[in-house]
């Protein structure tokens, strides 16, 4: 089993505890934090992936 699986966990997590990102401020440009908090999990989703299957496949 890969030590990096686990990670995969983080983007569930972070999204599902709605208590953390239930807030309006801080805002990044214009947006509530509500708003950017869950476009960042969407942008870093990818990449983290894509690193945990590469290590998966070695």
């Amino acid at each position: 089993m890969n030590r990096r699986l686990w990670l995969l966990a983080l983007p569930f997590l972070g999204t599902l505890i709605v208590p953390l990102y239930d807030r309006s401020e801080p805002a990044l440009w214009g947006f509530p934090f509500f708003y950017w908090y869950l476009f960042l999990w969407l942008l870093l989703l990818p990449p983290l992936i894509g690193w945990v299957d590469r290590g998966r496949r070695r």
